[in-house]
């Protein structure tokens, strides 16, 4: 008896101690379910490291190259791998890099804008493309035997030599401009500032030309005939605003600050390219007579002339490959180099066979009239796509 009542209490200590344990886990379970700010909290303690990490991604790279260390990344997957099963996904999901808006590595680049995609016809390699049947005729108009002539340097009487430009960050302020022609001319605000160098100086009689590249917008303003007023607003005769990043032209008829209806600054002669060694875009000249008519990308003409020999705006001239500037400075040769590969537009009536640059106070004047030992004769007349008149332009 005393064995049979000593195994009855071992059974019965076993049966308490076995209904304990089983009522202790739902407990635990039951606590979870009522409370579960416990696991929430958890969550939003950890989350802030994966919050940082997302936020460096959408940064430009040169601010995730300053600020992010080499070891955010890993750092980043541990705390994700430490998250319950119950923390929301979307806490470790990557948001998609973002897009890269290098410039292509031969375009021409200013103020960290490239100046056109790679693709557009200022950065186009012409030096393969055929020759217009009517080219001698068209080089004979602006004179074979004319010398070429930089229109560009250090100074000349008195003020920079050549059409200036400067660039402003993307706050710069913009200002009202009112346009003599209006009706082509792009609406502003301009982002002009009030010292913004003018082409022949604040006294300059001729084109008075104002150039404004606007950084991060990678937008480009340009003015014909620009005087400052005592507001802080400008006159002109015509302006245009082009974006950097498109190859859209202008509406066919309309002009620019340009006469052709193109951008100005693209094709400037640039001391800082020159002395780099090459020069990637095509360049601007004038002629003393053009025709009533132009062919893209330029979309204005400016003259009463309807003879087929005389040059529509826009028309593009290359220096001949067979002719050698193997005995011409390194200025010049860089600059003959661009032409052969590139050309230049008919941009503006002018002086015959003048070339516009930027001016620049570390110009060798000596050295760029170097240039003068061109002919008209040495340059030939790229073959031209369709040419607009007012019989075919509406």
């Amino acid at each position: 008896m005393r064995n049979q009542g000593w195994l009855l209490f071992v059974g019965l200590m076993f049966v308490a101690v076995t209904m304990s344990m089983c009522t202790n886990t739902p407990i635990k379970n039951e606590q979870a379910k009522e409370n579960p700010q416990q696991t929430t909290e958890q969550t939003q303690t950890e989350k802030p490291s994966s919050e940082r990490a997302s936020t460096k991604e959408e940064r430009t790279p040169t601010e995730q190259t300053s600020t992010v260390e080499p070891t955010s990344e890993p750092a980043a997957e541990s705390v994700a791998e430490s998250i319950p099963d119950v923390a929301p996904k979307e806490s470790v999901v990557e948001k998609p890099p973002m897009p890269d808006t290098t410039p292509a590595p031969n375009v021409p680049v200013i103020g960290g804008c490239p100046i056109f995609p790679a693709d557009n016809p200022w950065n186009t390699d012409i030096s393969k493309q055929p020759v217009d049947p009517n080219s001698d005729a068209l080089i004979a108009s602006i004179g074979a035997n004319t010398s070429l002539h930089p229109d560009f340097g250090t100074e000349w009487n008195g003020a920079p030599n050549g059409i200036p430009f400067v660039v402003v960050p993307a706050g710069q302020k913009g200002v009202n401009v009112t346009f003599q022609y209006a009706d082509e001319s792009d609406k502003g605000p301009y982002p002009v500032p009030k010292d913004a160098p003018i082409e022949g100086g604040p006294n300059g009689k001729g084109d008075r030309h104002v150039l404004v590249l606007q950084k991060t917008t990678c937008k480009l303003f340009e003015l014909f005939s620009a005087f400052p007023q005592a507001d802080g607003s400008w006159k002109a005769g015509s302006g245009a605003i082009f974006d950097l990043n498109s190859n859209k032209l202008r509406p066919d008829k309309w002009t620019s600050a340009d006469a052709a209806g193109l951008p100005i600054l693209p094709g400037l002669v640039k001391y800082e390219e020159v002395m780099a060694g090459e020069i990637k875009h095509a360049l601007r000249f004038t002629v003393v007579r053009s025709r009533r008519a132009f062919v893209h990308p330029a979309t204005h003409w400016a003259s009463t002339r309807t003879d087929a020999s005389l040059p529509p705006m826009g028309m593009r001239v290359r220096l001949k490959a067979n002719v050698d500037i193997s005995g011409y400075s390194k200025i010049g040769q860089v600059i003959m180099r661009a032409m052969k590969k590139y050309g230049m537009f008919v941009a503006d009536n002018g002086s015959n066979w003048y070339v516009s640059g930027a001016p620049h106070e570390k110009w060798d004047d000596d050295k760029l009239r170097d240039l003068k030992k061109l002919k008209g004769k040495d340059f030939e007349v790229v073959k031209m796509g369709k040419i607009y008149t007012p019989a075919n332009t509406p």
